[in-house]
């Protein structure tokens, strides 16, 4: 790897920076895209490894900005939009068609037709440089990952130093200073040994693949699967929970409204707030939470559990946080965070009951002032913390999955279309 960078580092112009940092770890690696100045960084860690100058997308072309990752490399592509132009060291961003790659026209303004042009030479040494799954952040103005420590945040567990389970604790102290001293030991037949020492934990072993995770509200997808769920608990018959309204789950919901007439008097609704808090109370769960967590690994769904969003009416703005290096056997996680800017529309603050947009100010803490509002049960942390990486990451946002995350992606956030 560092001699394939050194050998890159002759190709640059002056416009770009190379750092041998770049032989570490390169699912650390974050890349950030400033369109308003025209500018890309490789971040490893905090410390910038490698810059260029970049096109975005003109006027009716915008390079959308949000939290993106490298979805599929190719050598060679030529566009499925643009009259098969060539886009040389492709790196796909959506499936939808933005991705970085080569071009000859890099005049450092909006040029393109959506994608992030990149000089040939450095667009070269980037691809050598990543892997699928490696995130990339564009935003309107400059940004640049910071250390956070947040008790939110996932670690690992330390390990425990196990002890001698059979061996009785016997009083180390003496009462008096002409009694000799006890110490554990076990009993043997033979001549009395010597007390055994502690057995040492044996040595954790890391995940082998990074995870991406979102924190956000829940919709009616979420609430669905929650009331398909436990109303099969309950002995309705509501399908398989998949978050749709297929015959079954209607059926289902049909039968239980009509238990209790009283309740829904004056809910015409099918689905609703009223008819989420009578299942949950009919099964003893409680009060419905109103976020949810979702996991990924490898660009595939891995589960999702509740978690509950504290002042709902305070939007949670967008953060985006990686994990750059852990220490299993000391239990602690180095994260690294950014917010971006994401002004919500008057409808959408209407849609998901938000009042005030304070959390999207991208000043001061809202990183932490976010975290702390976010609970999640220690069911779902335990599982997540055996399942951190290096590499792994976390999105907050108010907007939940977004157009573009689906099959073959990890969690794709648009702050700005």
């Amino acid at each position: 790897m560092f001699s394939r960078l050194v050998f890159g580092l002759g190709l640059l112009s002056a416009t770009a920076l190379v750092h041998p940092a770049l032989a570490a770890d390169v699912r650390t690696l974050q890349i950030i895209v400033s369109k308003d100045k025209q500018s890309l960084a490789v971040y490893d860690g905090t410390e910038v490894v490698a810059t260029s100058k970049v096109s975005t997308g003109k006027d009716g072309h915008t390079t959308p900005s949000g939290i993106f990752s490298v979805l599929e490399k190719q050598k060679y592509h030529e566009s499925n939009l643009y009259s098969n132009a060539p886009m040389p060291f492709m790196q796909r961003l959506t499936w939808s068609g933005i991705a970085l790659h080569e071009s000859n026209s890099v005049p450092r303004y909006p040029a393109s037709h959506g994608c992030v042009r990149m000089p040939a030479a450095f667009a070269k040494m980037l691809y050598g440089m990543t892997d699928r799954g490696v995130p990339v952040i564009i935003s309107d103005g400059e940004l640049a990952p910071q250390p956070i420590e947040h008790p939110t945040l996932f670690h690992p567990d330390a390990p425990a130093m196990p002890l001698l389970s059979d061996v009785e604790l016997r009083p180390s102290m003496p009462d008096s200073p002409e009694k000799p001293v006890q110490v554990a030991m076990n009993d043997t037949a033979a001549m009395p040994m010597p007390a055994a020492l502690p057995i040492a934990a044996p040595e954790p072993e890391p995940p082998s693949e990074p995870i991406s995770m979102l924190v956000t509200r829940r919709t009616l997808r979420e609430t669905v699967i929650d009331i398909q769920t436990l109303l099969n608990q309950l002995g309705f018959s509501a399908g398989n929970p998949d978050g749709f309204l297929g015959p079954s789950t209607v059926q289902a919901i049909k039968a239980f409204r009509t238990l209790r007439p009283a309740e829904f008097a004056a809910d015409r609704s099918l689905v609703s707030d009223t008819l989420l808090k009578e299942v949950y109370a009919a099964a003893g769960k409680g009060e419905p939470p109103n976020g949810v967590i979702m996991v990924r690994q490898a660009f595939k769904p891995l589960f999702e559990a509740p978690v509950t969003i504290a002042d709902p009416g305070l939007a949670l703005g967008t953060h985006f946080l990686t994990l750059h290096a852990v220490d299993a056997k000391a239990g602690t996680a180095d994260w690294l965070g950014i917010t971006l800017e994401n002004n919500l529309s008057r409808e959408t603050m209407k849609r998901l009951g938000i009042t005030n947009q304070e959390s999207s100010i991208i000043t001061g803490k809202p990183i932490a002032r976010s975290l702390s509002r976010i609970t999640i049960p220690d069911e779902t942390r335990r599982k997540i913390d055996a399942l951190i990486a290096p590499g792994s990451t976390l999105t907050i946002s108010d907007t939940g999955l977004g157009r573009e995350t689906g099959e073959g992606t990890d969690f794709i956030t648009i702050t700005r279309g």
